[in-house]
């Protein structure tokens, strides 16, 4: 039986972990505080603006995600407004609950206090997670769900209490609805039970209600799928060879791994890779273990951003954190203990620039130029005086300003058919969101989800276009550029002219098909 493994922890792990408790609590707190206190740095991030679009139009489903950000942005926005303090507190809390996880997972699989904080600490520092737990996207609260399924499912192999199941797959449902990469988290633990001794699990009703609770959970946005063709498969089988992702290596992925969980980290997560595949005491749990080798192997064949795996790192942080514990615990090793602690502080502070707005602007060019460093790159695209990551929170207020003034230099009669067309959902998401303050109409788009509300009642006989769009200029019966977006510290595709085309020469119904963009 696997809780006869389990059991065998020693009981001062158990006893010293109230105190692990508190000094976990203690490091989520941080965590949240140094997440809140730099979340009004900057500006609004580009999906930022096209999610607060979104949560107008509530839907069971949309062409780049399913419904839980969506549905987190419209409570925010209806209970705290739109403040960049508003938006980011629930991806601040995500992050505080993933730190206090990680320190559960140690506290389960029989770590004392020092593995506890250790875990958590890892997570807090870690400048992936500050990267990601600073914007709310779906990313803050993948590895939120993810982390949540693997502390549910060693609670039920460890106690054999049915209900944790239950929350396994509530959990499982929730990340379902929140971004449908959970689905290899699913694949991985499925092949891992199967690879494991824990394969009779699979026999276990309660594992399959879980499933069942996962599946009712994720139904409507399945029948939304359904019903539309499932557009999002076929998306997500464009971007898997999108032409503007960065192609890695093997070895290329796996370092900027090392890199974005900060490679002081290192030993622990492969620690922890080990204990579960390799330790006795990590016996019961190896499928977390193999896990996290099926979702690796996935990504790498598919070609996956790199950061599609942060979400199965807290689960190894955890079990890592024991390692290193047991490893440090005779006497002539333990002033490792301080020093590795010391090193994680330190990694973490020289790193943290790179993930949060914690210096100004000029600060951080300085930074990044005086230690020869940027954040990982995630697409092919040109940038500017600052990483993709920093650039998509710029320009996007002067940019809906100088729209606002080429628009408003349109005669009256005329700016009432006039439709401001955006080529990219971050334009179309800001001046919809900074627009009515200038007295902009709302934007039209076909980039990705736009695409899907159409040209509303415009038939294209005045189109301001913010930047060059091929396939409507060539239909354009005149056209001259009346205003241009420039910021040094925006993506350098976000400058661009302003131009005015005039007279379609086929209604923009007739032409919007052929406009879809999922680029």
């Amino acid at each position: 039986m696997a809780t006869s493994v389990v059991d065998r922890a020693p009981r001062l792990a158990v006893e010293s972990g109230r105190d692990g408790t508190v000094l976990v609590i203690g490091l989520a707190a941080v965590k949240f505080a140094l997440q809140l206190a730099t979340a009004h740095r900057y500006g609004y991030f580009r999906d930022e603006l096209f999610f607060l679009d979104l949560s107008r139009r509530l839907d069971w489903g949309y062409l780049d995600q399913p419904l839980f950000v969506i549905g987190v942005t419209a409570a925010t926005r209806i209970l705290l407004g739109t403040s960049l303090t508003a938006l980011r507190l629930f991806p601040a809390l995500a992050g505080a609950i993933k730190v206090l996880l990680a320190g559960l997972i140690a506290r389960e699989l029989g770590g004392g206090r020092f593995a506890q904080m250790l875990a958590a600490l890892a997570l807090l520092e870690a400048p992936g997670y500050l990267a990601g737990d600073h914007l709310l996207t779906t990313n803050t609260f993948d590895a939120l769900f993810w982390t949540g399924c693997a502390y549910a499912l060693i609670r039920a192999i460890k106690s054999e209490d049915p209900k944790y199941w239950i929350w396994f797959g509530v959990l499982a449902g929730l990340g379902a609805e929140n971004k449908y990469s959970i689905f290899f988290f699913g694949l991985g633990i499925l092949i891992g039970l199967l690879l494991s001794s824990q394969r009779r699990l699979l026999l276990n009703r309660w594992l399959w209600i879980g499933v069942g609770v996962a599946f009712i959970i994720f139904l409507p946005n399945l029948v939304w799928q359904i019903r539309r063709g499932l557009p999002s498969l076929a998306w997500l089988l464009y971007h898997r060879v999108a032409p503007d992702n960065v192609r890695l290596t093997p070895l290329g992925f796996l370092g900027e791994q090392i890199v974005e969980l900060q490679p002081v980290t290192c030993p622990l997560w492969i620690a922890g890779l080990w204990f579960y595949l390799g330790a006795r005491e990590g016996r019961p749990y190896r499928v977390l273990g193999w896990t996290y080798v099926v979702v690796l192997a996935l990504l790498l064949i598919l070609r996956g951003r790199v950061y599609y795996l942060f979400p199965a790192y807290p689960m190894l942080f955890g079990s890592g954190a024991v390692v290193i514990e047991k490893a440090l615990s005779p006497r002539r090793w333990a002033w490792l203990k301080p020093a590795y602690v010391a090193g994680l502080l330190l990694g973490g502070a020289f790193f943290a620039p790179l993930a949060l707005p914690v210096l100004t602007v000029e600060g951080y060019m300085r930074y990044s130029d005086a230690i020869d460093l940027d954040p990982p790159d995630i697409e092919t695209r040109k940038l500017g005086k600052l990483p993709q990551l920093y650039s998509d929170m710029f320009g996007w207020r002067e940019m809906t300003a100088a729209v606002a003034q080429a628009f408003n230099s349109l005669p009256p009669g005329q700016r009432s058919e006039t439709a401001v067309f955006a080529n990219t959902y971050g334009e179309a998401g800001a001046l919809d969101f900074f627009g009515p303050a200038y007295g902009l109409p709302p934007a039209i788009s076909a980039h990705q989800h736009y695409f899907y509300w159409g040209p509303r009642d415009y038939d294209g006989r005045s189109v301001i276009l913010l930047g060059h769009n091929p396939v409507l200029e060539a239909q354009c019966a005149s056209e001259e550029q009346i205003g241009a977006v420039q910021n040094d510290f925006a993506m350098p595709y976000e400058n661009f002219p302003i131009l005015h085309c005039q007279g379609l020469k086929r209604p923009l119904k007739e032409l919007w098909p052929s406009l879809k963009k999922w680029d």
